[in-house]
């Protein structure tokens, strides 16, 4: 069976897109959280979610230094979807280490700020493995009802902390060459590797 890995962001979504690809697929799931800004609540709700959804291993990956790295070098308004173009690249580095072909996200179209048509396409252009998006157009509560059938709703329904060093007025819009032109900048692949080295395998 393909091998794909998955963000599990501990929100409603990504739990819904793994369970709706799970039986095709050999699903890794990969958490990348933010302590020490935060407390182990999102890494403890991870790891249920992934319980919940039967899935063997959780990479557990802190992301801390690479988040605020993007806040200090890079324009502000863009950071969910510079944040999420490095969830995903890192994400690739385990693909390479579990000889995964795909990536999962729980991206839902036009729901928050970096899922605009607009930006998924940038995210999706500075990404090079195939991105699987399975609740792409799916109504929020199509996923809040299936979450509740499949029982990950009450793991997934308390606060999460993506937002806590986003901007006020985040961009909805933004050109795929010109982030790119951004990265190349900057060194993030270092910060990349040393995340995916430092993280923890829950089984």
């Amino acid at each position: 069976m393909h091998k794909a890995i998955a963000l599990l962001s501990g929100g409603i979504d990504s739990p819904v897109a793994i369970h709706l690809l799970k039986d095709r697929l050999t699903i890794i799931p990969v958490h990348f959280h933010q302590m020490p800004l935060t407390d182990d609540r999102e890494i403890q709700k991870s790891k249920e979610l992934a319980k919940a959804l039967q899935l063997e291993k959780i990479y557990l990956v802190p992301f801390a230094p690479v988040l605020k790295a993007l806040v200090e070098h890079f324009p502000h308004k863009n950071y969910y979807i510079l944040s999420k173009i490095a969830m995903l690249n890192a994400a690739e580095l385990l693909a390479e280490k579990e000889d995964a072909e795909y990536l999962i996200t729980g991206e839902n179209l036009a729901q928050v700020s970096s899922q605009t048509l607009s930006n998924l396409t940038t995210i999706t252009k500075n990404v090079s493995l195939e991105i699987l998006r399975p609740v792409l157009t799916f109504d929020k509560q199509e996923i809040i009802d299936l979450a509740k059938k499949i029982g990950t709703y009450d793991i997934s329904k308390g606060p999460e902390m993506c937002s806590l060093l986003g901007p006020k007025y985040p961009a909805t819009k933004s050109n795929p060459a010109e982030i790119a032109r951004e990265l190349a900048a900057f060194d993030l692949l270092s910060l990349l590797k040393k995340s995916i080295e430092d993280a923890e395998i829950a089984r």
